[in-house]
């Protein structure tokens, strides 16, 4: 099977068009060998013949904005089912039975791609897209009332069908994160700026849980080099439930009130050297 190389797609067409196509006789021949016979190399010759009309499909969908050799590839798949499931018995050459095949995959390989939210899941909607991406094409703006009645009798779909498939078309794809490029204004309607739940951001507690215990762990370690004055004076004058006046440590203490206040003032300061150098 001939691979579709993107960057010289030109040569694989120019190669393609250059295999001749079969007669009636051959071709039925061909069939019959691969389904009768299972002759793989009759399958090959069938699908190369007919690769030409791939391409010509495939050149009718390269307004939605997808690599054309892409298409073509796709195609070819379809192509591929059409000759596995070609019945000779049904009096139709191969081009017009395969035609079906080709343009379901690349229908489906259209839709999967040209947005990244889909715009079309059931089998109507397949046929909205398709139809009024032509109508648009040939008309300028919005499709009328009228337009939009003809399209849904068509189709068997109500009207409102229609009008909700072209709003869809219409509409663009957005970014979560707006990924404007040169741009220092903040954009409000992109979906980052109204989608984060600022009520309950788990990221920040977890952060801020996991920055609690590491400085609980190293105010312990650093409590536990102090002498045994000073851990008693920090003990009660800050981590006690019930913490205690400078007069009542003075008082336990024996010493005077100031010199409480020395000991708390360079316990503090040796607790900040040391969580400071445990943070660098």
């Amino acid at each position: 099977m001939m691979l579709v190389p993107s960057s010289n797609i030109e040569g694989y067409i120019r190669a393609v068009n250059a295999i001749p196509l079969l007669t009636a006789q051959e071709e039925h021949d061909l069939a019959v060998d691969f389904h009768e016979q299972g002759n793989v190399e009759a399958a090959r010759k069938l699908v190369l013949a007919h690769l030409r009309f791939v391409v010509s499909i495939a050149r009718g969908y390269t307004g939605y904005g997808l690599p054309l050799a892409d298409l073509i590839q796709e195609g070819t798949v379809g192509l591929m089912k059409a000759v596995k499931r070609f019945d000779v018995t049904q009096g139709v050459r191969l081009a017009a039975f395969a035609v079906h095949w080709i343009k379901a995959e690349i229908h489906d390989f259209v839709i999967k791609n040209w947005r990244l939210v889909k715009v079309a899941t059931t089998k109507a909607q397949r046929k909205l897209f398709f139809k009024l991406r032509q109508a648009t094409r040939k008309s300028i703006g919005w499709l009328n009332s009228n337009d939009a009645e003809r399209v849904a009798d068509e189709l068997g779909v109500s009207a409102s069908d229609v009008s909700e498939m072209e709003v869809r078309l219409n509409s663009s794809d957005v970014a979560y994160d707006g990924g404007v490029i040169d741009s220092d204004a903040e954009d409000e309607n992109i979906p980052a700026n109204y989608l984060v739940d600022t009520s309950s951001d788990f990221s920040q507690k977890y952060e801020n849980a996991d920055t609690n215990r590491n400085m609980m762990l190293h105010l312990n370690e650093v409590l536990g080099h102090l002498d045994e004055r000073s851990y008693l004076i920090i003990k009660r004058r800050w981590l006690d439930s019930e913490k205690a006046t400078l007069g009542e440590l003075a008082q336990e203490l024996g010493v005077s009130l100031e010199r409480v206040r020395q000991l708390e003032k360079a316990a503090m300061g040796k607790i900040k050297i040391a969580l400071e150098a445990k943070a660098a």
